[in-house]
């Protein structure tokens, strides 16, 4: 007779992928015992052995694991940062509350790795999804009936270059490419969030028509373990109010949550969903500092001069692909790309998660903007610009360009002073 299966324990959050998890595991034989958080965890995970907790039961998020024999440990399912105020703490939370402070502090990214490590410290081996449900991955090529016909491939591989050119600054996980346009890049408000705006833009086509794609997948350094991308009928459905013709993602490196609903949504949709191979990464240019002036009495901060470069990078790494004409920054996580909405409409949404992420305080942050063919306007519309950008207390605004591109900010100064802003140009050969 051979061992017992050892037990894979699961941290959910909310969503089916703890479920999808689950579902997969146990088909195999293995025992798995869900730790659900209060509020986040959806109430279906009663079907499998599970224990509820709350963001406070640090303590028994630990014990129940230990109790149950689960030495492999999968974290899945969204969550949303927790209110110290309302928790209810144990033991366990109080002893871990200098690391639990630390955890909090910093961009998505940062917490994520603090949360892996933690439960590490502690004796569990983490897994990602794609270890304990390799099932679930996306492979190489069409999945489902579906094809991407050639324009749409071509669009991919444009979507799948500007991901490859945000690479060095973290950002651009997915992008929505249309007839050799970039329609959207995604920032911190999310795929879904990023769709619902493409579907909303000014003359899109609709889900009656069949254009674009939607291209995704991990960004560098991402820990697949804790925080791999994925996409399911929500994407599906979505992609199509679009007006998408289907979605490319990386093979081997995302997620396809709810395979047969979503293959067969996309099927019954006439959406394609294809597997396209990885392909290398790019690396950051090098910002020409003595090209740099500041423009009238405020100047930058070290925390502004580290996003503004950020910020350059970025949009000088999308100039080549005719995208990316800003970028708002801070604390060097870049919350919003400008695609084809406007500069306007990337401060308002800037602003909105700003708020939405706690990082809302007085005078921080940047917008950086690219004075190219792209973003050609009059001292009226450049006064408006910084207007905008000081009522959402931003530190100040960055351009970069050729000096003819540059010289209508040249007389900006005192205005950008009477804002209390600061204005950096960056001018290129």
């Amino acid at each position: 007779m051979g061992a017992a299966m050892s037990c894979v324990g699961i941290l959910a959050g909310g969503g089916r992928l703890p479920l999808t998890v689950a579902e997969s595991v146990s088909a195999r034989g293995q025992p798995v015992h869900i730790v659900g958080i209060e509020g986040e965890a959806a109430p279906e995970i009663a079907r499998f052995p599970h224990t509820w907790v709350n963001w406070g039961q640090i303590g028994r998020m630990v014990s129940t694991l230990r109790a149950e024999g689960a030495d492999e440990l999968v974290i899945a399912g969204g969550v949303s940062r927790p209110d110290l105020w309302r928790v209810r703490p144990d033991l366990g939370f109080f002893l871990n509350l200098p690391m639990i402070v630390r955890l909090l502090a910093g961009g998505d990214d940062a917490v994520l790795t603090r949360v892996l490590r933690f439960f590490e410290a502690k004796g569990l081996s983490v897994r990602g999804v794609h270890e304990v449900a390799p099932d679930l991955l996306a492979r190489a090529g069409r999945i489902g009936s579906v094809a991407l016909e050639d324009p749409d491939c071509v669009d991919a591989e444009l979507g799948f270059a500007v991901r490859r050119a945000l690479a060095p600054v973290d950002a651009g996980q997915a992008v929505v490419v249309a007839a050799g346009k970039v329609l959207a890049i995604e920032g911190a408000e999310g795929t879904d969030a990023m769709l619902q705006r493409v579907a909303n833009l000014p003359g899109c086509q609709g889900p009656a028509s069949r254009r674009g794609v939607l291209a995704k997948g991990p960004k560098p350094g991402q820990e697949l373990r804790i925080d791999m991308p994925a996409i399911g009928p929500r994407t599906i459905e979505q992609a199509r109010a679009a007006g998408l013709a289907g979605v490319a993602v990386e093979a081997g490196a995302v997620l396809i949550l709810d395979r047969e609903q979503a293959v067969n949504m996309a099927n019954g949709r006439a959406c394609a969903i294809q597997g396209f191979a990885a392909t290398g990464w790019g690396q950051m240019p090098p910002i020409p500092q003595r090209a740099v002036r500041v423009i009238g009495r405020h100047h930058p901060s070290r925390h502004d001069i580290a996003d503004v470069a950020t910020g350059f990078a970025a949009v000088e790494a999308l100039a080549p692909l005719g995208t990316g004409s800003g970028a708002v920054v801070q604390r060097r996580y870049i919350l919003a790309l400008e695609a084809v909405e406007g500069v306007a409409a990337l401060l308002d949404r800037a602003a909105a998660l700003r708020g939405q992420w706690g990082l809302r305080w007085s005078k921080a942050g940047v917008l950086v903007r690219r004075a190219d063919g792209a973003f050609k306007v009059d001292a009226g519309r450049l006064g408006s610009v910084l207007a905008q950008a000081a009522a959402q207390e931003l530190s100040g605004v960055a351009v970069v360009g050729s000096a003819p591109a540059l010289a209508p900010y040249e007389d900006l100064g005192p205005l950008a002073d009477d804002l209390g802003l600061f204005l950096v140009l960056c001018g290129t050969p």
